[in-house]
């Protein structure tokens, strides 16, 4: 089958008239309704009711005619999308992001970079940290951000993939504050007491260093889990309405802090961890694609711009 045939069909379905609809596809009668008899075919029933005149369809025409429609407009969204992704893909830089450092970090980030770069066009791909890592390894993306640490490595080759420092990110616990400012919530938690904990789903990487957070701290004592989500974002609106406390990193409370919706939930220094925000690229003798703006980005970077 044909898209042209559609095309025709739909333009037929307009029209009511064989020679009318062959005229404004600049073809002949008898082309046209050799196209018109081809879509039949491949429908394996009759489109259009011949007898009468105007040209009417038939009910599996009419069905065929709106799906026609949609095939058509879906087919020319993607020719777009292709052409456009052609002519301006060379100049946007694809990031593949975590979600909890696309909310966080990124935005900040890039705002600070801009003014030493320069112009810069970004697409963001948020993900979770696995799906990320996997855009970079499957090359569908330039650029890579994710959070390091030593108990939780990510395994790409450095015989592959090269890597800069971007900076540091503190996950740390932190509540509600009552009427004198206290959280209303804190670790650890009182002997014979209980606090509500907002968790990150398991297997999450956040979720990860919350447990290594804990294990650090001699257990999850008094901890109850009573909220669960996939990204700190969901976390923190929770902990603001005064839900429980929550780990969360540091770049995503800056507001909330300012603000006095939120309060550490422990003392400085204490049930937290600092990872290392790190940034991926594939190396360019092993890259099956580069972008040049990508590659002065890297250079700028390496040279001490982060």
């Amino acid at each position: 089958m044909e898209t042209r045939w559609l095309e025709d069909f739909v333009s037929l379905a307009e029209t009511r008239s064989f020679s009318r609809s062959a005229q404004l596809r600049h073809v002949t009668q008898s082309a046209f309704s050799r196209r018109i008899q081809s879509l039949e075919a491949w429908a394996g029933t009759d489109l259009v009711d011949r007898s009468s005149y105007p040209t009417r369809l038939t009910p599996a025409g009419e069905a065929l005619h709106a799906q026609a429609l949609d095939i058509l407009t879906a087919v020319q969204g993607a020719r777009n999308s292709a052409r456009s992704h052609q002519a301006s893909g060379q100049d946007v830089i694809d990031f593949a992001v975590p979600h909890t450092l696309a909310f966080t970090f990124f935005p900040h980030w890039l705002m600070d970079l801009r003014p030493r770069f320069g112009a810069l066009k970004t697409r963001l791909i948020a993900l979770n940290v696995h799906d990320a890592a996997m855009r970079l390894t499957e090359g569908a993306c330039d650029l890579l951000i994710v959070l390091h640490h030593a108990s939780q490595p990510l395994q790409l080759s450095p015989d592959r993939f090269e890597m800069l420092s971007l900076g540091h990110e503190t996950l740390a616990p932190y509540a509600c504050a009552d009427a004198a400012g206290r959280p209303l919530f804190r670790l650890p938690v009182p002997p014979g007491r209980s606090a509500p904990l907002l968790a990150y789903a398991e297997g999450a990487y956040m979720a990860r260093m919350v447990e290594l957070i804990l294990r650090q701290a001699g257990g999850a004592s008094g901890l109850e889990a009573v909220h669960e989500a996939d990204m700190a974002e969901g976390l923190k609106a929770m902990a603001v309405e005064g839900h429980g406390l929550a780990f969360l990193p540091a770049s995503a409370v800056r507001n909330e802090l300012r603000a006095g919706r939120l309060v550490p939930a422990a003392a400085p220094g204490s049930f937290e961890v600092t990872m290392e925000i790190r940034l991926y690229r594939e190396r360019p003798e092993a890259a099956r694609h580069t972008k040049p703006l990508a590659e002065a980005l890297w250079e700028f970077l390496e040279a001490g711009g982060a």
